[in-house]
């Protein structure tokens, strides 16, 4: 058996890749027209209340990454100008499509300035919650105002 040229290799991978998908269907008519839930609706890769109920929340911190598809928004170290010692850093991710408790976890790290170096210290996990909260409140007013604007 003769060994396939470069050429002859390329063709017949795009074949093989090409000719299934003759079988796939007549085309746009004959799909099942979906009905998204409110709560679903997205253009980006996760729930788009939660998303910028996110931006709107963490507005006052810099960012340092966001990704719409990925659903993850890291903040750079903030420092309350009424508490200039104390700085933290959050990273919000959002898990799925849908407007829910748990498709959102918030971590947060924070540092101490002690005699003119940051040092690691403990978050409360009421903070984190309380950030949580203020999400999810917000991402449900703005699916409710989205609704009755139909």
């Amino acid at each position: 058996m003769r060994p396939l040229s470069a050429r002859s290799l390329a063709t017949a991978l795009v074949m093989a890749a090409v000719l299934p998908l003759g079988a796939c269907g007549g085309g746009a008519k004959d799909r099942p027209k979906a009905d998204l839930a409110a709560a679903k609706v997205t253009t980006i890769g996760v729930n788009s209340y939660l998303w910028r109920a996110t931006l709107d929340t963490l507005s006052f911190m810099p960012l340092v990454q966001t990704d719409s598809n990925g659903g993850v928004i890291v903040t750079d170290w903030y420092a309350n100008p009424n508490s200039p010692g104390e700085r933290i850093k959050l990273t919000v991710t959002i898990l799925d499509q849908d407007l829910r408790a748990d498709a959102l976890r918030v971590a947060g790290s924070r540092q101490v300035n002690q005699t003119g170096q940051w040092v690691d210290a403990p978050m409360q996990a009421a903070t984190v919650q309380k950030i949580e909260e203020i999400i999810l409140t917000k991402a449900r007013d703005l699916r409710r105002t989205a609704i009755n604007k139909d």
